[in-house]
């Protein structure tokens, strides 16, 4: 007879293998699903110094591997497969995947958001190694030193003004003439004395030794180049990238409600408007996208989800 799980976790980022942890610890039988690489994007990062209890030289990798050890141990079974097709209506979920179907009494969709990126030479390169999409994350590492926000939203400016807590100077390179962020906080910006704007100005590419040491840009009205160095005694120059974020939810948001950008609405128990189906993690809507708020969602989730088969599945 064909295994049914009581979870099936799609994604394993934090949210994910924090949502395969509690399930299994909670002797669910608990299978996570990822279509890439597990960890997310925070297998990127060179330094976690935020994530309460840490160790001080913590990665990215690290952490992931510790959470993938605790899912093992408790055990939660981790698969690679590309989920093509959801059924998520019935008492029974479905997942088509390219390797085999599958299927659950609960489903926990950790699929993550993805930083929309500038995709020019030396961005992937010198990601984790001068180019960031987050000032949370990395402000810390740019302390007194030289930075560039590229974009003209909410978040680039937010972030922008965040910065100037530590760098000595934040630079806002945008592509058009003027901001697209709120008045309010547009005005917080150009009041700032440590924040300066580039116009019409896009990033050509990302140069450096191992790290980021000059920011090409292209004026998009005149092609004009210009080149960036970072200072000598600096030896560096920070580029936060906030060009926007893509949630991976294109597999279910035509099941699931989204807001207009296609983020997951859930409510405060991670539940979707699908009894048992729960949505954790950077792929639905919240305020702070960050590791630690990734696994708080998914153990949150992990916990509803054991709720939902005790009262759905009671004999």
């Amino acid at each position: 007879m064909e295994k049914i799980y009581d979870v099936i976790i799609i994604g394993a980022g934090p949210a994910g293998l924090s949502a395969g942890l509690y399930a299994a610890r909670g002797k669910m039988s608990t299978l996570i699903l990822e279509k890439e690489k597990v960890g997310g994007q925070i297998v990127t990062t060179e330094e976690v110094a935020n994530y309460p209890g840490s160790e001080a030289d913590a990665t990215g990798p690290s952490l992931v591997a510790r959470m993938i050890e605790q899912c093992n141990e408790f055990g939660a079974v981790i698969e690679k497969d590309t989920i093509n097709e959801v059924k998520l209506e019935g008492k029974i979920k479905e997942l088509v995947g390219a390797k085999a179907t599958y299927r659950a009494k609960t489903v926990i969709v950790a699929s993550g958001a993805s930083p929309r990126l500038m995709n020019v030479p030396g961005e992937k390169e010198f990601t984790g190694k001068g180019v960031s999409y987050c000032a949370t994350c990395d402000a810390d590492f740019f302390t007194d030193l030289e930075v560039f926000v590229i974009g003209g939203g909410d978040s680039a400016v937010e972030e922008a003004i965040h910065l100037t807590k530590f760098a000595r100077k934040v630079t806002i390179v945008h592509r058009r003439n003027e901001l697209r962020a709120a008045k309010s906080i547009q005005e917080k910006a150009f009041k700032h004395k440590k924040i300066d704007f580039i116009w019409d100005t896009t990033v050509k590419e990302i140069k450096g030794d191992g790290i980021v040491e000059t920011v090409v840009f292209e004026n998009v009205k005149t092609n004009e180049i210009t080149e960036f160095h970072a200072d000598e005694e600096d030896g560096t120059v920070g580029v936060f990238v906030f060009v926007g974020y893509i949630p991976q939810t294109s597999l279910v948001k035509e099941l699931l409600e989204t807001d207009r950008v296609g983020y997951l609405i859930t409510d405060d128990n991670m539940k979707t408007k699908i009894a048992g189906v729960f949505a954790a993690g950077d792929c639905r809507v919240k305020s702070l996208r960050q590791v630690v708020t990734a696994v708080s969602d998914g153990a949150i989730a992990a916990i509803q989800a054991e709720k939902h088969i005790a009262d759905a599945f009671e004999e």
